[in-house]
């Protein structure tokens, strides 16, 4: 089972990967991961990148795509894997899908986690994460034991920077203008699968197992 998770920032795409990894048994893969594996071990391929994060400068496609293929080829991804933040624009598929021809693979689904915008800035407002250990809150729907303080370190919680809703705005009119055209590319394709994400998460995996199978 090859799966790519469409959606934006706050759509619960993550989560869903994490819970789909554990069901399918195969590796949730995302390229922050990625990055960070490959420049700790110090290959050729985290030297390249590393040079254009020092920079300030954004991975080059053509690079991310080695990353991504490079992780994709090892052993534990032979029953599938799950590609979390990428692609995120209409070039990174296409270099994608190139490149998985040529090691003649093919990706099964692309899911799209459907959330509004005026959802989302209220979803990701209301979380708060560890100074500390980085444990995640939600000030709704996975409040904390202690209003304020993580359960795991007695650390404080905060708002983190990226969540502001300043900056989930700014996140999510990059994502309508760079990654949300990937819909129509892979719906074009016939291997998009769309999906309510404003429900539960146990609703929406349940949504997602019953449509690309057991």
């Amino acid at each position: 089972m090859k799966l790519i998770m469409l959606g934006a920032p706050g759509a619960g795409k993550g989560s869903q990967a994490k819970v789909l990894s554990d069901k399918y048994g195969i590796p949730h893969i995302s390229t922050g991961d990625i990055f960070r594996a490959n420049i700790k071990e110090g290959t050729e391929l985290g030297k390249k990148a590393k040079e254009y994060m020092d920079k300030g400068l954004l991975v080059p496609d053509e690079l991310v795509c080695d990353l991504v293929v490079d992780r994709i080829k090892q052993s534990d991804c032979e029953k599938g894997f799950i590609l979390d933040g990428f692609p995120r624009t209409i070039p990174q598929a296409e270099s994608l899908s190139q490149a998985l021809d040529q090691i003649n693979e093919a990706m099964d689904f692309a899911i799209d986690l459907e959330v509004e915008d005026e959802v989302i800035v209220k979803r990701m407002g209301g979380r708060r994460a560890c100074i500390k250990c980085g444990a995640t809150y939600h000030v709704e729907n996975m409040k904390p034991q202690k209003e304020g303080i993580c359960d795991r370190c007695q650390s404080e919680l905060v708002l983190r920077d990226d969540d502001k809703p300043e900056t989930v705005q700014k996140r999510l009119t990059v994502y309508h203008e760079q990654t949300k055209p990937l819909i129509d590319y892979y719906r074009n394709k016939g291997i998009l699968k769309e999906f309510d994400g404003t429900k539960t998460p146990d609703e929406v995996t349940r949504d997602i197992v019953s449509t690309i199978g057991e």
